[in-house]
């Protein structure tokens, strides 16, 4: 059996921060990495974003549990400070193919032997990123869903490097850290979850592009029709601007791919979906729609 009591996080963004805390609250000492102080010191504001979501949503929670979990996170700057005693690693760096093969390649010379490589990659494959890896067979990936205590997904992925006691050993992991893991059998972008959402998704924001409906009746048809208790315009802004910039790089729909570089545009801005606070709606401490953002029109192209 393996412990997992020491983990690294690469990238404390939004959905790293989640994997941060997610791994501390489960007991884990958790080494928080990311390129500068700046954006280490944004994470005591994530910490308090979230435990007004984990009061709500996680069972048994209470705020002594919740500075616990704080207290094991040690957030550095130094690569070779988070990742040399780690046991597993959590590469969750933005979703760029030569960002993350040049961090593989560093850690390269600063784990452990046995220690397991895991990267959180939405869209790339484990044998795209596999080449810049040491031990290849020691790699695999661990997808995590956007508010990882509520969704807690774990999409385990390996490619034809990859051992099978790794992937056993990421389950191992997953299980510890409470997320319900998904064996995806085949390298498959977007894994099981992404690969049928984000279809939808991009039909949703398709129509908004093209201005045949306004955003807020594009997601409110879909809550009332199908009795959901989020519409496709809200998940949107849970999954988050940045992600979905990336998915549709190479949009050939000409209104979708001037929304995607708008959204683009609102990720510098701070105003990225629902990690932000704000994206087509905004959002109150614990996750509720509080009214509609600045960002984007009622209907596209009524500005």
């Amino acid at each position: 059996m393996h412990t997992f009591d020491n983990v690294a996080v690469l990238g404390t963004g939004t959905l790293g921060s989640q994997i941060i805390m997610q791994a501390a609250y489960a007991g884990k000492q958790v080494a928080a990495y990311d390129i500068s102080d700046d954006t280490l010191n944004k994470l005591p504001a994530r910490w308090e974003w979230m435990r007004a979501f984990y009061r709500r949503d996680v069972e048994g929670f209470t705020d002594e549990k919740f500075d616990a979990a704080i207290a094991r996170i040690a957030p550095t700057t130094d690569l070779n400070v988070a990742a040399e005693h780690a046991d597993i690693v959590i590469e969750a760096v933005p979703e760029n193919i030569d960002l993350k093969q040049k961090v593989y390649k560093e850690l390269s010379g600063i784990v452990a032997d046995d220690c397991i490589l895991v990267t959180n990659s939405s869209y790339l494959l484990p044998s795209e990123i596999a080449p810049a890896v040491a031990r290849p067979e020691r790699f695999g990936t661990l997808h995590f869903a956007n508010k990882v205590w509520k969704g807690n997904t774990g999409e385990i992925m390996g490619c034809d490097a990859t051992a099978p006691e790794t992937l056993d050993a990421i389950e191992e992991f997953a299980t510890q850290i409470n997320l319900r893991p998904f064996r995806v059998l085949k390298e498959t972008r977007g894994y099981i979850l992404n690969a049928q959402l984000v279809p939808l998704l991009k039909t949703a924001l398709t129509l908004y592009a093209n201005g045949v409906a306004s955003f807020e009746d594009i997601n409110d048809s879909f809550k009332v029709a199908l009795q959901y208790q989020t519409g496709l315009i809200e998940v949107a802004d849970t999954v988050g601007f940045s992600l979905l910039s990336v998915a549709w790089a190479d949009e050939p729909d000409p209104k979708l791919r001037e929304w995607i570089e708008a959204a683009a545009a609102a990720v510098k801005q701070g105003k990225g979906g629902l990690g932000d606070g704000e994206g087509f709606y905004v959002y109150d401490e614990e996750g509720n729609t509080v009214g509609k953002g600045t960002t984007f029109p009622d209907v596209w192209g009524s500005e």
